[in-house]
């Protein structure tokens, strides 16, 4: 296991330019609890060095609700599994919705708003209203940026999507490609990465990360930092199970929080230039830590998600401060 020099050297080498391999990002994964300040404090040098102690709030926005044909075995939105006490159920929303969900994105103090729908793939009628709304938000809030999650995309639509405003497209990897067939039987990884690769392509950001705690090994939380680093991602949401009642992983035991972490750390050196986000499930995994884990991230969802609530985003304002960061402000105008 690595020592706390090493750990930092790693960390400096790191932000000169070094990709460390599949075996050192293990090791920082692998280490013994006792080492979780050196670890965190080898994250803190990477994560300083190229992102400053600013974080970026996002919020999102579930813009169609709990009629997804997909079983992705982790989520509560699809018709395969008994969650319809749990969630709710709508069809896409209206454009003045979306539009209201960048105000509240605003007043929360977000820099990134995200539309999101639990759906296989956007229709054209979904992929109309979610053009519309950005439009709409980007001539009133020029300097918010707007991400759009709409599952997987077919020719011409990421194109659609990056003509209207949209700056970044989210579609996770979920997991490892061992372990994607444990958890997603209706489509497949390759699938997902050709999404990734469109919306790059067609000149947006691509948002991809994953979710840790799903019955994976520690090598597949490392094989998925590492498919995301060949993609050449932007940004790497990392969701934290918070087991869903009525889905096959329901009954899961959820990461303890230094396995959390552990887990942001690690992603972190793996990708340094990377918005790498603290996102679902954070409230209940790293309960305590939360705080701890902004030395490693740089970037965090507040408000809720998409069928779980979250800390209101002035609690989290204030915890941002409290650590010694600081929110990140839109720019309105001419700059933006």
């Amino acid at each position: 296991m690595p020592d706390a020099l090493t750990l930092e050297s790693l960390a400096h080498r790191i932000v000169e330019g070094y990709r460390i391999t599949r075996e050192e990002a293990l090791a920082i994964v692998q280490a013994p609890a006792s080492e979780l300040l050196a670890v965190v404090h080898a994250a803190s040098i990477v994560r300083r060095a190229f992102h400053g102690t600013l974080v970026r709030v996002h919020v999102l926005q579930n813009a169609k609700s709990g009629v997804c044909t997909e079983d992705c075995s982790f989520c509560s939105q699809s018709l395969a599994y008994n969650t319809e006490d749990r969630v709710p159920k709508y069809a896409m929303q209206q454009v003045d919705e979306l539009v209201s969900g960048a105000e509240r994105a605003v007043a929360a103090g977000a820099v990134t708003y995200c539309m999101v729908t639990a759906t296989r793939g956007p229709g054209t009628n979904e992929i109309e209203r979610v053009t519309k709304a950005a439009q709409q938000i980007k001539a009133a809030h020029p300097g918010l940026r707007l991400c759009a999650s709409l599952g997987l995309l077919e020719d011409g639509q990421a194109e659609e999507l990056k003509a209207a405003g949209i700056d970044r497209y989210n579609h996770n990897l979920e997991t490892s490609p061992r372990h994607f067939p444990n958890v997603v039987t209706t489509h497949g990884i390759e699938q997902r990465m050709d999404t990734v690769r469109r919306a790059k392509a067609a000149g947006l950001e691509a948002c991809c990360g994953g979710i840790v705690g799903m019955g994976e090994e520690v090598e597949d939380r490392v094989d998925l930092a590492l498919e995301l680093r060949e993609l050449q991602v932007e940004s790497v949401p990392l969701n934290f199970l918070d087991p869903r009642p009525g889905t096959p992983l329901g009954e899961s035991t959820r990461l303890t929080p230094t396995e959390c972490v552990q887990t942001l750390a690690m992603f972190r050196m793996v990708h340094p230039q990377a918005d790498v986000r603290i996102a679902g499930g954070r409230e209940v995994t790293l309960r305590s830590l939360q705080p701890l884990a902004l030395h490693a991230a740089n970037s965090m969802f507040t408000d809720g998600y998409l069928t779980t609530p979250g800390a209101v985003p002035s609690a989290d304002l204030q915890m941002i401060r409290d650590a010694g960061f600081e929110p990140e402000v839109i720019v309105e105008g001419p700059e933006a």
